[in-house]
């Protein structure tokens, strides 16, 4: 590739980290993004000039995004509550509407909250979400479409 990676990383940085919290929450998107982007640099020189660099690295993200729920199973889950901080309240990872979505895409089945980011968040074709997915366009366009029509049943549920 000629473009230098910096480039990459300023022109697709924000989606890739749209797709990393839509796909592991606000709380372990930063290391998903920066894991994405470590991986994507050592890669990079052996990417054919005409490749989908967003699609490449929303596939590197998926993954990535899989090694990060392997091992949040892998960690121990605390029993007792910790007490509060002392100080100024941290400012939450997600406010508002951002938290009402991650909760609501939280809900959906896999392939639909991935369809559903992969397409509506990321702004990828069907074509590139069923790449990502393993199945075809018309699936993907299927899945997408469903997330989108459960999404707005939750809406009104909680309306």
């Amino acid at each position: 590739m000629s473009e230098p990676f910096e480039h990459v990383v300023r022109s697709h940085g924000r989606t890739v980290l749209r797709v990393c919290r839509a796909i592991v929450g606000p709380h372990d998107a930063d290391d998903a993004w920066s894991e994405t982007f470590l991986a994507a640099m050592r890669a990079y020189p052996d990417l054919p000039a005409d490749a989908n660099v967003e699609a490449w690295l929303v596939r590197i993200a998926q993954r990535k995004a899989i090694d990060v729920h392997r091992t949040r199973r892998r960690a121990p889950v605390p029993t007792d509550d910790l007490p509060e901080r002392g100080g100024a309240a941290e400012a939450p990872a997600f406010a508002g509407w951002q938290r009402d979505l991650w909760e609501d895409l939280a809900q959906l089945p896999d392939k639909q909250r991935a369809a559903v980011v992969y397409h509506h968040v990321a702004g990828l074709p069907h074509a590139e979400v069923a790449a990502l997915l393993g199945g075809t366009p018309a699936a993907a366009r299927r899945a997408s479409a469903d997330g989108i029509a459960a999404l707005r049943r939750i809406k009104e549920q909680t309306a």
